[in-house]
């Protein structure tokens, strides 16, 4: 009787000593990370802390009317007093930087603020009082160098002078690198001469108040101010500003290693790349992966709006993201699949050539896809064979022969380096994710990516433009109800013909007035009969 008395006096000091161990109570109160996105896009906001979210991690973020909209840029003070409050139990902080100093993405392109003031907004951040404990990840960015911009997403001038301001960029960056022939400096004096120069002094001037911001945080990153720091490369192009200033900030920081400064291509992906970094420093892990591309140029495609080829740019967000490349199949943890286009030449989604047939190449590609599924492998598909929407033929091939729905993770949005960002870090989630949450985030991408990016946009943007409203498609306006309406009409449509999305139900939304990007909400999927989702 005795000795049973003991045994349990025993195990009840146990308990107790184990309930009060410094890590016994993570399952019952999640690990917090404090995130400040770049601004309040789907993408940039709800979608990173949804997966996040499901890999069981507490996401704290300010409320969204803090955040930047399109045309409004975010309330920076209220935004720095959120982030200097305490917050319980947090471990780490992913913090957009462009939202606290600018105001925002679109905000960083179109400011007015002195050198003075910009000065003093990245001392605050050197300063920042945050809990010595809490690992900060931030992330900047450089300004982009478009071909073109309409929906006052720029500066006003752009839409009339963006190509000349690109070409003017592209000879400014040949000529610093001392790679220009004596006829394109001609023809970069001419332009000069010829073009407003006031619009062009506006564009150059706020390039070098950015150029000094990210001197400056880059220097914080060499002095040990950040866990980690990353600069996006916003859209760009062999050779441009971005491209030049990259250059320059590299050289300036080679000595800093990879692990606490990287320039990456792309931008929108980096809330989530350091999310998913976070998440493994805190868990000391470092995720294994492969990479398999499709037949064709594969690694040495260099993707529209991007200065890199994908051979440079994929092992880098893979770094970013806290992960390594795997030396062979069987030692990966999850495998990288890229589709990427059989030339190296990116179209947008929406161009004629985007048809519902898949290559012999696609149809190859899919039976060795099913093998490494078939083989207990994670595979998350970046699929950047178009830019800004997935490949009809490819991803209809691949739902035909029910390998969509088996897959971790499906990314084709926005620019090939957003994508793949996104399905790097999703593929190292997964195995936290729950599959019914795999597949509701699966489902939303796929809505998203396929369904609207690379049909319903095509279809509506004809519409507008057969009734003489195709700069609607930049600023919806009147047009928001009936576009909204085929919207959803076509992209349900769609929805009916595959498993995964066969049951579910949803309402397509355009959150910043425009067709670039979408809301999927109020997602609801029925269970298959005799089937747990």
């Amino acid at each position: 009787m005795l000795s049973s008395l003991l045994r349990k006096l025993t195990l009840l000091v146990a308990l107790v000593f184990w309930l009060l161990a410094p890590g016994a109570t993570a399952s019952a109160s999640p690990t917090g990370i404090m995130f400040v996105p770049l601004d309040n896009r789907p993408v940039c906001c709800d979608y990173p802390a949804a997966v996040l979210q499901a890999a069981g991690y507490k996401i704290y973020m300010p409320p969204e009317k803090l955040l930047a909209g399109r045309n409004t840029p975010a309330d920076t003070e209220a935004l720095w007093k959120w982030l200097e409050k305490k917050v319980d139990n947090c471990k780490a902080a992913v913090i957009s930087t462009d939202a606290l100093i600018y105001g925002g993405l679109v905000a960083s392109r179109t400011h007015q603020l002195t050198e003075t003031e910009l000065t003093a907004r990245v001392s605050r951040l050197e300063n920042l009082p945050l809990d010595k404990n809490i690992k900060v990840y931030a992330f900047s960015t450089l300004m982009r160098t478009p071909v073109s911009s309409f929906g006052n997403v720029e500066p006003e001038y752009y839409s009339r002078l963006g190509p000349a301001i690109y070409k003017y960029s592209g000879l400014a960056d040949e000529i610093d690198a001392n790679d220009a022939s004596f006829r394109d400096e001609l023809i970069s004096r001419a332009i000069e001469r010829n073009i407003d120069r006031i619009p062009l002094s506006d564009w150059l001037t706020r390039r070098d108040k950015n150029m000094t911001v990210n001197r400056s945080l880059a220097q914080m990153a060499r002095q040990g101010r950040f866990h980690y720091f990353a600069i996006g490369k916003d859209d760009n192009a062999p050779l441009s500003h971005t491209h030049m200033e990259a250059r320059k900030l590299s050289m300036n920081n080679m000595d800093v290693p990879d692990r606490d400064f990287q320039i990456l291509p792309g931008v929108d992906q980096l809330g989530l790349l350091l999310l998913t970094r976070a998440v493994n420093e805190l868990e000391g892990t470092s995720p294994r992966i492969y990479l398999k591309y499709v037949e064709g140029v594969g690694e040495d495609t260099i993707p529209q709006y991007s200065d890199q080829p994908l051979s440079k740019s994929v092992p880098q967000q893979i770094i970013a993201a806290g992960g390594q490349l795997a030396g062979s199949l069987m030692d990966s943890d999850v495998v990288l699949a890229l589709n990427t286009p059989p030339n190296g030449e990116m179209e947008d989604s929406t161009s004629n050539s985007n048809m519902y047939f898949a290559s012999p190449a696609n149809r190859r590609y899919l039976t060795s896809l099913k093998q490494i599924l078939d083989q207990g492998h994670k595979v998350s598909l970046a699929d950047v064979a178009y830019s800004n929407g997935a490949d009809n033929g490819f991803m209809n091939e691949l739902a035909i022969r029910g390998l969509l729905e088996r897959l971790v993770a499906y990314n084709g949005w926005n620019t090939a380096d957003n994508a793949i960002g996104f399905a790097i870090a999703q593929g190292m989630l997964a195995p936290k994710i729950k599959d019914r949450d795999r597949l509701q985030l699966l489902r939303e991408r796929v809505i998203d990516d396929w369904f609207y990016q690379s049909n319903a946009r095509r279809t509506v943007t004809d519409q507008l433009e057969k009734a003489h409203l195709s700069g609607a498609k930049y600023n919806l306006n009147t047009n928001l109800r009936m576009v909204q309406q085929n919207t959803n009409q076509i992209c349900q449509n769609m929805a009916l013909h595959y498993d995964l999305t066969r049951r579910t139900t949803f309402n397509i939304t355009f959150p910043w007035n425009r067709l670039f990007e979408i809301n999927v909400a109020n997602m609801k999927t029925k269970k298959a009969p005799g089937r747990n989702n």
